[in-house]
């Protein structure tokens, strides 16, 4: 018969974060991702140009390309008159080069024909008739022209290791031509839901049961952290199925199993994982989700979250998500953080962290906190804050940090 074990001693929050840092490794698979589908990928191969970006001069206005001599002194009472060659559109190619007192007609990004070496804005000139062309204001060597390279040069780096790609990255690649790029690969993780009151949304509910929350809130968590969740069917609560449900989970690189870890008698996921591998904590003091494991199974981190859904969230937010990163090799998170008064007065568990869901209302921080199982706690509010052990109550008006969800 099994019995009723408590959680009597528990580690910081602090003593919890490094125990998780010290098991986790960033992963050193890579794979080729196309440019379109790569924001939020981490480079994994240096991208070098392999051409000039652009690849020729072009014009960077719509003009004239001109030799600038010949443009001295123009002005308005004194312009200067030059003899029209051709026109070039962007995507053409000049055909005649530019002699003096001559000019080509030119759009933005066309190329500049050999022997100019200046652009003068349309806006400047006037046509006298079919092929001439009134100056009235005079241009510099380079003005108005774009040269070969200005952008990239051939051999130049354009992206590093650990670069995080986005828009821009993105889009310098694209302008070497480039349509795939390495990168590391994204952390799968084992989402395993334990219970057998807990049923796939979908399902009819039979007395006693409860739809799945867990598995798609930390799904949504994983992929906004740079991590591709992995769903595993419900485990029952029996060792062989848990002990099968495990095994099976060790194909990914994380285990992210909720439910199974708090003190009732038919909790045995922590016995299961302390026979398969090594269980590293198991109990935070923390508030909401206490009943909270880590450890590692052949060498593979697996978290064991509550099984209410506003603890198992929160516990993601707190201890899942540096480690996540980490293991993406993505920079560290920094939530957007509001600083605003409390609305009203909170009191908390003294020696135990406290996450506190707060809505904002007329510039105030209320409390949306209501019980670890109601997932109302965290949909209706539009933040936390977070209390530290030490304090055991927030007065109202107190300035707090609220970070933004």
């Amino acid at each position: 018969m099994n019995r009723m074990r408590p959680i009597r001693e528990t580690i910081s929050l602090e003593a919890a974060r490094e125990l998780i840092d010290g098991a986790i490794r960033p992963i050193e698979r890579t794979e080729r991702v196309r440019i379109d589908a790569a924001s939020g990928r981490v480079v994994a191969r240096p991208v070098e140009a392999r051409a000039d970006v652009p690849p020729f001069a072009r014009a960077a206005m719509d003009g004239y390309a001109v030799r600038a001599a010949d443009t001295v002194g123009a002005s308005t009472h004194d312009p200067r008159v030059l003899a029209w060659v051709e026109t070039v559109f962007t995507g053409q190619v000049p055909t005649r080069a530019v002699g003096p007192q001559q000019c080509t007609e030119i759009a933005t990004g066309a190329p500049v024909p050999d022997g100019s070496d200046a652009v003068v804005m349309v806006e400047e000139t006037e046509k006298e008739s079919d092929d001439a062309v009134r100056v009235f204001s005079p241009v510099y060597p380079g003005q108005n022209v774009t040269k070969q390279g200005a952008d990239i040069r051939v051999g130049q780096p354009v992206l590093h290791p650990g670069d995080v790609l986005n828009p821009s990255r993105v889009g310098a690649v694209a302008a070497l031509g480039v349509l795939d790029v390495e990168v590391y690969a994204q952390p799968r993780v084992a989402i395993l839901s334990t219970g057998n009151e807990v049923v796939d949304p979908g399902q009819p509910l039979k007395p006693g049961q409860i739809y799945d929350i867990n598995k798609f809130t930390l799904s949504t968590v994983l992929r906004g952290h740079g991590a591709c969740p992995v769903p595993y069917p419900t485990a029952p609560d029996n060792v062989p199925d848990l002990e099968r449900a495990l095994e099976a989970c060790l194909s990914e690189d994380v285990v992210l199993f909720s439910g199974g870890s708090s003190v009732g008698e038919r909790d045995l996921i922590l016995d299961v994982v302390d026979r398969m591998g090594d269980v590293l904590f198991h109990g935070i003091a923390v508030k909401p989700g206490k009943p909270t494991l880590f450890g590692t199974i052949s060498g593979k981190p697996v978290f064991g979250m509550p099984g209410y859904p506003t603890s198992c969230l929160s516990n993601a937010y707190m201890l899942l998500i540096g480690p996540l990163r980490k293991l993406a090799r993505l920079p560290e998170w920094t939530p957007r953080i509001a600083r605003l008064p409390l609305g009203q007065r909170v009191v908390s568990t003294t020696g135990r962290h406290q996450f506190y869901t707060v809505r904002i209302v007329d510039g105030q921080a209320m409390p949306a906190f209501k019980a670890s199982g109601d997932i109302t706690s965290m949909s209706q509010a539009d933040g936390y804050i977070e209390i530290p052990a030490q304090v055991d109550v927030v007065e109202k008006g107190e300035p707090v940090d609220v970070k933004l969800f």
